[in-house]
């Protein structure tokens, strides 16, 4: 499937020639917009319950703080684990949570302080899971060089889940109520379940089972830090979720009182995002090399900055869509890149130390971005967080791209390792 003469489409899905991947995407495709459906169905039911969009913050908060404080922990036990076991009772336990919250609703009985109990535990698991799943998949591609290509089209899963779930709960929150949309979502869990119970995996004997956990994470942050690739990726990467990806909230903002318009445009404008993302999880998987990815990473943050300042001074609903393709493409094309890179040339043994690491740069900084897009929107207004927030993501890029010889030089040095 992945030599010359393949077609194109053959190319494109060459990960789906692995049986084990076959099931973990197959699994995945139903988990994931159930996923989005709880998410959209719970925002409801917490503004239903409270009136308040503090408690909407709040929740959201409670739910995505653990993966910041625990998730370089996780990585230190995803070294020490089995990673398949786990990542098959992380899905067993969100699948719960979400059956106790539908229980809850169905009953009758749901309050705030459930819902925000609820949210921290499924924060924890997450923090467990998202570390466990990355570091897994590396394991179900046999051949390293379609790692990247199974990263992409996970990603392209990611967002055209995003793109239906939200329609999808919107439909079942108006027919059969929240508490059954959080049953359809611990449902979802099912298939993934089977499938990673189907899989055949390797056995990978830990390679860190006897090391203090202290001195495991110190080798794990010298190790990042003692690479100049490693601590350049993860370092853009913050940066970007910190002040570049924030966007995304502060775009309802924007169309009322920016645009004049109302939640219509606001999904025009998000669906372009959401194409941006879904072209760049495409032609990342159709790129064969994953060590030559490092250049498109400043690209990627480049093109994320030039969509944000073009969003900064657009007036029109037809324009502010056009920028929000170049948003999607680069905000999802960077994660996706360096999620690659990372997989490729970091060692086995401190792979869950690095991904977690990974995880915190992007999905445990992005909270704090959200607090920090709000605070610098209400002192210079939208438009003007949009132009600093672009112009931020340029210059990293610049700063990314100036070192980019000595970066390719410290993976090429690195793959040279990783094929002997």
């Amino acid at each position: 499937m992945t030599g010359e003469k393949s077609s194109p489409m053959r190319f494109l899905l060459r990960s789906f020639q692995y049986r084990n991947y076959r099931l973990y995407f197959g699994g995945q495709s139903v988990s994931q917009i159930g996923t989005w459906i709880q998410t959209i169905a719970l925002s409801w039911l917490v503004y239903s319950l409270t009136g308040s969009a503090l408690y909407l913050g709040i929740v959201g908060f409670i739910g995505q703080i653990p993966i910041l404080v625990l998730s370089f922990l996780t990585g230190v036990l995803m070294d020490r684990w089995n990673r398949h076991r786990t990542f098959i009772a992380t899905q067993v336990l969100t699948m719960i949570l979400a059956f106790v919250l539908s229980a809850l609703v169905l009953t009758g009985r749901i309050e705030i302080w459930h819902i925000i109990i609820l949210s921290l535990l499924n924060g924890l698991v997450a923090s467990f899971e998202l570390t466990s799943s990355q570091t897994f998949l590396y394991h179900i591609i046999e051949k390293k060089e379609d790692i990247g290509n199974a990263i992409a089209l996970n990603s392209m899963l990611v967002n055209l889940a995003r793109m239906l779930g939200p329609s999808i709960a919107g439909i079942l929150i108006a027919s059969i109520g929240e508490g059954l949309c959080f049953f359809v979502n611990g449902a979802s869990y099912l298939p993934v379940i089977a499938a990673l119970l189907l899989m055949r995996v390797k056995p990978q004997p830990p390679a860190t089972s006897k090391r203090n956990i202290l001195k495991g994470l110190k080798e794990g942050v010298g190790y990042a830090w003692g690479s100049l690739p490693i601590i350049s990726i993860i370092a853009l990467q913050a940066l970007v979720s910190l002040i570049g990806m924030p966007f995304q909230v502060l775009m309802p903002v924007f169309v009322q009182e920016i645009l004049g318009e109302g939640p219509h445009a606001l999904g025009f404008i998000m669906g372009c995002s959401g194409v941006g993302a879904i072209v760049a999880t495409l032609y990342l998987a159709t790129r064969r090399d994953p060590f030559g990815l490092v250049k498109l990473v400043p690209v990627a943050a480049a093109i994320l900055g030039a969509g944000l300042v073009g969003s900064s001074l657009s007036r029109f609903t037809a324009v502010s869509m056009f920028f929000a393709l170049f948003t999607g493409f680069g905000a999802i094309l960077l994660m996706a890149v360096n999620n690659t890179v990372l997989q490729t040339i970091v060692d086995d043994d401190k792979r869950g130390r690095v991904m977690s690491l990974y995880t915190i740069s992007f999905l445990g900084i992005y909270p704090f971005g959200n607090l920090v897009a709000g605070a610098l929107a209400n002192l210079i207004g939208v438009p003007n967080e949009f132009m600093l927030s672009g112009i931020c993501c340029l210059v990293g890029s610049l700063i990314f791209a100036s070192r980019l010889e000595v970066i390719k030089a410290g993976i090429k040095g690195t793959s040279q390792q990783v094929s002997t």
